[in-house]
């Protein structure tokens, strides 16, 4: 096979790197060692920023992201027995977030590119990517396939082979944090209009939700959790514990339908571009996702390649291929810091003693006293223009 750009991974920043490309007459193959329902159905995460949702909104794939996506003006803040609600549109100039699964948008992007008819392979195996002519080799459906390319796209996040195979030019920069989330799924209607990040004393919890009658719930636990010990009633209860109000609150429940329990990491792979391999995603890096952050810098990434590419194509310009890296990594990096404040504020550590606990409350109250840290914070999770 041949095609100008080949993109190892079927996630939403191969598929949103496919889509751009088909736009702007660049040719792409996508291939992916997952099943096409495995991936419509992995859950992750849900939070668009205003530019993702931009994004997807000029590629034509987001007519069903508007119809059923639920957009929110501002988060709740709550510690002490207290909510604060940061307003986004006040603070942003109008900007708003999108609550949309990220399962639903690569079904869009699916949909969209099985419509036009262009290659997207699942099921592939034997993954190789040679940098040097560049092409990528695998198997499908019984046949060896060579795809020979212009460039590669590295799009098959943490686990996946492109990133290793530049492994000995890359510089790693890694964070594990000493702590983890129990996540559930719950039919049950959402018990705020907008997302809630507690911090108490029993530790961390997040209440979100997936749709007008699925709710989203966090919990802080231990990284080693056993989910067998986490019965409904205890979640439920840990829930309610943790999301306590002085003059009284409580979650609406219903039937958990899904459990697991996800860790907790930081992580930055340099340079994202060796020779004509480009990383982008969870291939390049990885944000705990207090920030809401792991989809949108994803799309951000690709966002820079395809206009990049499309320069090279137009004009043979390289400089936007050899800047693509450094471009890149500058709002990875303040992604980085935006997650990792947030974490590090709302999270109790086991071993947090009296004194870093108090000051993880004056943190938290400035953030809510001061339109300065309140801007800074909204600014940041509805997604900077510019880093």
């Amino acid at each position: 096979m041949e095609t100008q750009v080949g993109i190892v991974g079927a996630g939403p920043a191969g598929l949103v790197l496919a889509r751009l490309l088909e736009l702007r007459g660049i040719s792409s193959v996508v291939i992916e060692a997952r099943s096409r329902e495995y991936v419509e159905q992995r859950v992750r995460a849900g939070v668009l920023e205003q530019r993702s949702v931009d994004c997807l909104t000029e590629a034509g794939v987001a007519d069903r992201l508007h119809a059923e996506g639920m957009v929110h003006e501002g988060i709740e803040l709550r510690f002490g027995g207290k909510g604060h609600r940061i307003d986004f549109t006040s603070l942003t100039g109008g900007k708003t977030i999108t609550v949309y699964g990220q399962q639903e948008v690569v079904k869009d992007l699916i949909a969209a590119r099985l419509e036009s008819g262009l290659p997207l392979l699942f099921e592939v195996s034997d993954v190789s990517v040679d940098v040097e002519r560049p092409l990528v080799r695998f198997t499908h459906e019984g046949s060896e396939v060579e795809l020979s390319c212009d460039v590669v796209a590295g799009c098959d996040g943490f686990h996946g082979v492109c990133r290793e195979t530049i492994a000995d030019v890359l510089t790693i920069y890694e964070r594990v944090y000493p702590f983890a989330w129990l996540g559930i799924l719950a039919r049950s209607k959402p018990s705020s209009e907008e997302l809630i990040y507690s911090n108490h004393e029993r530790g961390f919890a997040l209440h979100s939700m997936r749709s007008p009658s699925v709710t989203r719930s966090y919990l802080q636990v231990k990284p080693e959790e056993d989910l067998d010990e986490w019965p409904d009633e205890r979640i439920w209860e840990e829930l309610n514990a943790r999301f306590e109000l002085d003059e009284g609150f409580a979650l609406n429940e219903g039937e958990i339908f899904e459990k697991g329990v996800t860790p907790m990491r930081s992580f930055v792979a340099e340079p994202m571009r060796h020779k004509r391999l480009f990383l982008a995603g969870d291939a390049a890096h990885i944000v705990p996702p207090t920030g809401a952050k792991g989809m949108n810098v994803a799309i951000a990434d690709v966002e820079i390649l395809a206009a990049a590419l499309e320069r090279w194509y137009a004009s043979g310009d390289e400089s936007g291929l050899e800047s693509y890296s450094s471009d890149c990594l500058r709002r990875v990096w303040r992604v980085q810091h935006f997650s990792f404040f947030m974490t590090s504020m709302l999270h109790r550590p086991a071993d947090q003693d009296p004194f870093e606990a108090q000051l993880q409350h004056a943190q938290l109250e400035y953030v809510c006293s001061s339109e300065a840290a309140a801007r800074s914070l909204a600014e940041n999770y509805v997604g900077l223009d510019k880093v």
